[in-house]
């Protein structure tokens, strides 16, 4: 057969499953293969030349065919997932309502009323108990309900019971504010007597849950173990104003006495029959002014003022003077709710001891003044007296100087070819010994003119050494008249920056002091280098010691 543009027919497919029978061996199989071949090549030699066009159409129409069998192959796989899918859509949609008719009947069976919302603000579903307490707006709680809506629905129930102060919408702004907290709960009042504590938290994925709970029985147990503790603390709460030395009244925020003392009708005069609960706070004020008298400055509405006072940030102290001479401090304090306390405290023996103290206060001030004047006096005396000791050493160091110096010339005026060694040394000695009475002397004389201001120090530069050697030379006569042993090491290299003749007699009096005190045993005199500087040390062995001089 040939198509209408006279060319043969495409040979049909070669079906190379049907050469092929089932029982025939791979060695079979191959000679088929290979006569096929054959055939296959002596064919194509055979074919003349515009054969070839009709053969690039039948490869074109066996490519064709491969990719529609491609394509529906895929297509086919693609509607196979398909139907998975859905029919996996399906089994996920059969498990979500199974699952949501799980859930609601799991919070059907919760006690609480239970609503839950989704992120979008919209009611997903709710139970039964659910607003239960409001019935006139439990149809309309339905899925997809806003939650602004809810709360609406909820201040505009007829069964719902505000605080007086609080309006509907009032109470929807504050529900929207709390909203915005991850967790917070309400009481609400329902008629009847009846309560709802609403609790309201926010999920994971933003949503929110609210669950409510009837709590009548348990306000109303409360209610009645307030009553109970109230009598009993109302009975505390005599019994401790009753053993206080204070006169105490307590008042409301409306001025009116909750409770008293048996003291404060005591300090007032009060009759028992004027003394109530309910008692306007101005008759106690009125009582207060009969038998009180205010200081200059001060008057009762000093009082009334405070009491009258929105917000008694400070409390109020005050003292009054009763017709009898009696003195009573006043103080009063604001308390939670309002109201205030006040005590009356009898201050007599108190302001009376104050005043006692304090004219002894002046007595002992006076006392000291006079005694500040003698001691003064004193002081003088004893300045003046010191002036004249002053004087009297300056004018008897002078005189016995003299002499002194006398003495000295006449020791200097003997020959010295005429005296024997032994004489010679005793001269010497003795001309060492007035030369330290001279010193003493001049001391003195050098005391005089420090406290006088008069002295002259003169720094210069010292070697220790021979200053050492004199006074060795000088106090071992007085150490061995007394029995005891002076030592003075040898001192070497050591100069120090000084006044010579303040140092010299510096370390006189420390020595003569030392060998003076000391009954028996030795004096030791030292110098020790301490870092830069030298320090004269005099050691005895007699009593007490001479404390550090501090610089």
């Amino acid at each position: 057969m040939s198509d209408r543009s006279g060319q043969p027919d495409p040979a049909p497919p070669l079906d190379l499953g049907a050469l092929f029978h089932p029982e025939d061996d791979l060695a079979r199989r191959n000679e088929k293969l290979l006569s096929i071949t054959g055939a296959l090549i002596r064919q194509v030699e055979a074919m003349p030349e515009d054969h070839d066009h009709g053969f690039a159409q039948f490869q074109r129409a066996a490519m064709l065919e491969e990719q529609v069998r491609s394509r529906t192959r895929d297509l086919e796989r693609a509607l196979d997932l398909l139907n998975t899918s859905n029919a996996r859509l399906a089994e996920a949609s059969r498990e979500t309502e199974a699952a949501r008719q799980n859930l609601a009947a799991a919070i059907e069976t919760v006690q609480e009323g239970f609503a839950l919302f989704d992120t979008d603000e919209r009611m997903v579903m709710c139970n039964s108990r659910f607003s239960v307490l409001l019935p006139d707006i439990v149809p309309k709680l339905v899925p997809g309900l806003g939650f602004d809506d809810y709360l609406n629905l909820a201040a505009s129930s007829a069964h719902i019971l505000l605080p007086a102060d609080v309006s509907p919408p009032d109470w929807v702004e504050m529900r929207r504010a709390r909203h915005k907290e991850h967790h917070f709960i309400l009481d609400l009042a329902v008629e009847g007597d009846r309560w709802l504590q609403i609790s309201e938290h926010r999920t994971d994925d933003g949503g929110t849950v609210i669950l409510q709970t009837e709590v009548t029985d348990l306000i109303r147990r409360e209610r009645e173990e307030r009553g109970r503790l109230q009598d009993d603390h109302a009975q505390i709460m005599r019994a401790t104003l009753d053993h206080l030395t204070l006169g105490v009244c307590i008042f409301d925020a409306r001025l009116l006495l909750l409770g008293w003392n048996e003291k404060l009708a005591e300090y007032l005069a009060l009759p028992r029959t004027r003394v109530r609960q309910g008692m306007h706070f101005d008759q106690l004020l009125e009582q207060v002014k009969s038998q009180f008298l205010f200081p200059h400055g001060l008057s009762p509405h000093r009082i009334s003022d405070w009491v009258r006072r929105v917000r008694r940030k400070d409390s109020l102290a005050i003292e009054l003077t009763r017709k009898g001479g009696q003195i009573f401090k006043i103080f009063a304090q604001e308390t939670p709710g309002g109201g205030f306390v006040m005590s009356f405290d009898d201050v007599s023996a108190e302001r009376g001891a104050l005043a006692a103290l304090s004219q002894a206060n002046e007595t002992l001030e006076a006392r000291v003044a006079a005694r500040t004047l003698e001691l003064e006096d004193a002081l003088a005396q004893a300045e003046r007296a010191n002036a004249v000791r002053a004087r009297f050493v300056a004018a008897a160091s002078h005189d016995l100087l003299q002499p002194l110096s006398a003495a000295t010339l006449y020791l200097a005026s003997l020959p010295d070819e005429t005296m024997s060694a032994p004489a010679r040394k005793t001269i010497d000695k003795v001309q060492r010994s007035l030369d330290s009475v001279e010193g003493l002397l001049g001391a003195l004389l050098d005391i005089s003119r420090l406290e006088s201001g008069h002295a002259a120090v003169t720094l210069e530069p010292i070697e220790l050494g021979p200053l050492f050697a004199q006074l060795r030379e000088e106090f071992i006569p007085l150490a061995a008249r007394k029995g005891l042993q002076l030592i003075v090491p040898p001192v070497q290299g050591a100069v120090v920056i000084s006044d010579q003749v303040y140092l010299r007699r510096i370390l006189q009096n420390l020595i003569s002091n030392a060998i003076r005190y000391t009954a028996q045993g030795r004096v030791h005199v030292g110098l020790r280098r301490r870092g830069d500087e030298w320090q004269a040390q005099i050691r005895d062995s007699g009593r007490g010691s001479i404390p550090p001089i501090r610089p």
